[in-house]
């Protein structure tokens, strides 16, 4: 069975692109975004990978 490790990140509107592309780079899948729990325009990413033995 696989095993996952998962992150979360707050993104920066100004540089989201390049945020997710670093993380796809080392091997991080993008699950979902969703705004931030204090502050609703802060959004954050939730991504996961799988994890190695």
């Amino acid at each position: 069975m696989k095993k996952w490790e998962y992150a979360t990140v707050p993104l920066l509107v100004h540089a989201t692109k390049q945020i997710l592309d670093t993380w796809g780079e080392d091997g991080w899948e993008l699950v979902q975004v969703v705004p931030g729990p204090n502050n609703p325009e802060q959004l954050v990413a939730y991504l996961k990978r799988e994890k190695q033995a």
